[in-house]
């Protein structure tokens, strides 16, 4: 089995409001045993381990640390995950976190560097204007934080620092080159280009998507502009090549939610129910 990456979704509540949210689109509840099910507790934070080990014994190297919410409001997790990741024979050494931003501050970096182990942060914005961001993701006033503060503060911390960009209207008045020469000033390291998922079943997510993401254009000038100015490093096995440009690895993610069949999972699921799955929206797509 060819597994690229393991994304734990952290049990965690969203301050934000993102109206485009994937997480928003998918009603499946999945039991959260390991927090809640206090008669068998330490059944599943066994089971929970075991997967991890599963994940390494078939080769996978990268963890994310990501969810349906914003993994950063549960801290006890994380650092329930910190204590059992490192007590693995062999634990995940290349751990990321995926995060809009919100929770993050010098105490909560040292914390995510020092214990759980996390290397690369992967900042998820829906505009590099701060302004348009917040009202992309609708955050909450008092969570509201200037994006360049927050990059100087992951790069401060000497983290590789991901944007993870949602490709909505507020690129569309942005050239590629724009983009890329801003996001090299905020001290990135890595983009993602992300196009907005839609799941085909008219949702209001669907709809909003259809009015406010990126247009088609938009998107096709990325891509060209990548293929134009960026030198290829690599296939993923998820079938998107890694360019380098500007100093910067750089990937245009047409699919992501993984919806392409292929022989390689370009991520397994461990979900709080302790187990795993390759799919965020089939629950059916349980493993075991």
């Amino acid at each position: 089995m060819k597994i690229q990456s393991l994304s734990l979704a952290v049990p965690a509540g969203c301050p934000n409001n993102c109206k485009f949210c994937v997480a928003h689109m998918d009603r499946t509840k999945y039991t959260n045993h390991m927090e809640e099910n206090y008669q068998f507790h330490h059944l599943y934070w066994d089971d929970f381990k075991k997967k991890l080990m599963f994940a390494r014994d078939n080769g996978c190297n990268t963890l994310m640390l990501t969810g349906d919410g914003e993994p950063l409001m549960n801290r006890e997790f994380l650092e329930k995950f910190g204590h059992i990741n490192n007590g693995l024979l062999t634990p995940f050494r290349w751990i990321e976190l995926q995060t809009s931003g919100v929770f993050l501050d010098e105490a909560y970096l040292r914390f995510l560097r020092n214990h759980v182990g996390v290397s690369v942060i992967s900042l998820s914005v829906s505009s590099l204007n701060t302004k348009e961001n917040i009202m992309q993701n609708q955050i909450p006033e008092q969570l509201q934080f200037y994006i360049p503060y927050v990059a100087d503060m992951i790069k401060k911390y000497d983290f590789t620092l991901r944007f993870s960009l949602n490709l909505t209207e507020a690129f569309d008045d942005m050239s590629p080159a724009k983009i890329l020469n801003e996001v090299k000033e905020r001290g990135a390291d890595q983009v993602t280009f992300r196009q907005l998922y839609k799941s085909g079943e008219n949702t209001k997510e669907d709809k909003w998507i259809e009015e406010h993401g990126a247009s088609g254009r938009t998107i096709n000038d990325i891509r060209e502009y990548i293929k134009k100015n960026g030198e290829p490093m690599a296939i993923l096995p998820f079938g998107a090549t890694k360019y380098s440009i500007h100093g910067m690895s750089v990937v245009l993610d047409e699919d992501c939610m993984a919806e392409e069949i292929k022989d390689t999972y370009k991520y397994l699921i461990l979900r709080p129910d302790a187990k795993l799955y390759s799919s965020w929206d089939k629950k059916e797509s349980v493993l075991f």
